[in-house]
């Protein structure tokens, strides 16, 4: 495991597993938990730490999960209690820590606290959620948007008021204000630590409280406008300042006795921080000791992968981390953006080269990995047309934007059954013919598949604890070059980056030789005389140290 064993989570990498589309085991077309289970075996090969699974609890399911209908139920679509003891108990005889998915910021209007809420003003849970009077011509009390587009408010005719939701209106916002609700939620949240977890990740952890006085937002200038959200430009959800809707002062207290809950089961927390200005936030959010062990970065999900950007984002977090001795995550994939493979692909054909460059960089960058699945395959963006979309965001945007489901289609496990193995039935999605020759069987029988590779570099780089926990720093060099040194101490670790389709030499600032034993040494050469200079293949690495040091 990463880091020393009560720090397990420092470097490790996360693997998350989308319910719906892993694997389904009853041939309802639905991925499940036992079907989870049956495939750790794939996941425990890879060599990461830790399985982050996205919501399976009870759901009406218009947002797949992420409106929770009962925190202690798993829905009948994924399984049993029963079924997560033992998908929970094989992952720890495999070695795997589990990461499981708490909603805490909003509930599905399903639930029996809103059921509850919205039947009078004066119940015992009237205040549970955020209600507010209209403004005296009718409309709602603020100009909050959703991040799903439109207003954040919806008019409830029972209590003649507005209540709040930050996503679908069928996701209503958790009132945190409320000491009562902090402490059910914190009830919530025990249930599964004393069900034997290791740790949770907190969706929109800093949606949790909404300002008190109701103040509008103001609009976004271009200043104010984060260069890294993964909110589309034609949403107007992007053209506000969101001062008062989110990343309040007082969530820092509840994360404080989050915190102090997760530290008597020796339990961790991830925390999903969207915001306009994510850095400082995350920063707060990860003080040393006091709230989250690590905060999720959106910063690495964007379109633009220039070495300029991607540069300016991994040192602005590392510079906002460094005095909270903060830890961050970070992703270049998940269930929400379209897949690496093709964002950052320039519209050029798949290219399995260009996938290692990306995986490889994932791995080098301090802080914690999360790696999606199917991004050990090399997987595309799956094509879903218009009649087969789930995603309620994408049929609102439709047709500038297509949803998330194309990073959302089946598992290929094989192409000796239908639906690539995912399901016996009609699967939820569709299963993409481009990814039936990147199944796992079939790269499991080439030695040169993006699956071996993958293999290969994950478990090289847990023998590597510069690449888990050492410091990091750039070296200027003309794009499109990347070259990042990770050092603790007297040792120090070189990677180097070619982003483009052409081989690129660069003057070394010092002799270096490469690390012995990962595989993508063959894809760079070193010539000595009469200075250093790394001539790098189109989408080569160089992993290597000091030549002083002899290498490693």
């Amino acid at each position: 495991m990463s880091g020393s064993n009560g720090e397990w989570w420092r470097g490790a990498v996360i693997y998350q597993i989308y319910p719906r589309s892993f694997m389904d085991s009853n041939g309802d077309g639905v991925g499940d938990l036992p079907g989870i289970t049956s495939k750790l075996d794939h996941v425990a090969s890879l060599g990461v730490d830790a399985v982050w699974v996205s919501p399976f609890f009870r759901s009406p399911m218009k947002d797949f999960g992420y409106d929770v209908a009962d925190y202690r139920a798993v829905d009948p679509l994924f399984g049993t209690l029963a079924d997560f003891d033992a998908m929970r108990a094989r992952m720890h005889a495999l070695g795997l820590k589990l990461i499981i998915d708490q909603v805490l910021s909003h509930t599905s209007d399903q639930h029996a606290w809103f059921a509850e809420s919205r039947s009078s003003r004066d119940n015992p849970k009237a205040d549970w959620y955020v209600w507010a009077d209209p403004k005296p011509d009718g409309t709602p009390p603020t100009n909050w948007l959703s991040v799903f587009g439109g207003p954040a408010w919806q008019w409830d005719s029972r209590r003649r008021q507005y209540y709040l939701h930050s996503f679908l209106a069928e996701q209503p916002d958790l009132n945190f204000h409320c000491a009562e609700v902090q402490d059910a939620l914190l009830g919530e949240v025990r249930f599964w630590c004393e069900r034997g977890v290791d740790g949770f990740r907190f969706d929109a952890c800093n949606h949790q409280f909404h300002d008190a006085l109701l103040r509008d937002n103001p609009p976004a200038t271009t200043a104010s406008i984060d260069e890294v959200s993964t909110v589309r430009p034609d949403n107007p959800y992007a053209m506000q300042q969101h001062l008062y809707d989110k990343s309040q002062q007082e969530n820092l207290v509840f994360l404080e006795r989050l915190r102090q809950l997760l530290d008597g089961y020796g339990a961790v927390a991830l925390g999903e921080v969207g915001d306009e200005n994510a850095p400082p936030v995350m920063a707060q959010y990860t003080e040393l000791g006091k709230r989250l062990h690590l905060a999720y970065s959106f910063s690495l999900l964007t379109a633009d992968h220039s070495p300029t950007h991607l540069r300016h984002q991994i040192e602005t977090l590392d510079a906002a981390l460094a005095p909270t001795g903060g830890w961050g995550c970070w992703a270049v994939s998940n269930h929400d953006v379209p897949r690496v493979a093709t964002r950052w692909s320039d519209g050029a054909a798949p290219d399995t080269r260009r996938d290692r460059l990306w995986l490889a960089l994932l791995l080098a960058l301090r802080g914690s990995a999360s790696l999606y699945q199917g991004e050990e395959l090399g997987l595309p963006e799956a094509d879903v047309p218009f009649e087969l979309l789930q995603d309620p965001y994408g049929r609102a945007f439709w047709p500038e934007f297509k949803g998330r489901d194309g990073c959302r289609t089946p598992m290929p496990w094989t192409t000796d059954a239908p639906n690539a193995g995912f399901s016996s039935g009609t699967p939820w999605l569709p299963v993409d013919g481009a990814h039936l020759p990147l199944a796992v069987a079939q790269q499991e029988r080439d030695p040169g598949s993006m699956l071996t590779f993958s293999r290969a570099l994950l478990h090289w780089r847990r023998t590597q604890p510069l690449l888990r926990t050492g410091a990091l720093a750039f070296v200027d060099v003309p794009e499109p070059l990347l070259h990042l040194v990770r050092s603790d101490g007297d040792a120090v670790l070189h990677a180097i980056f070619n982003t483009g389709i052409e081989p690129v030499s660069v003057p070394l600032p010092e002799p270096l030789v490469p690390l012995a034993g990962h595989p993508l040494t063959p894809t760079a050469t070193i010539t000595a005389d009469p200075k250093p200079l790394l001539t790098l293949a189109p989408y080569g690495v160089f992993f290597g140290t000091p030549a002083e040091a002899g290498g490693r």
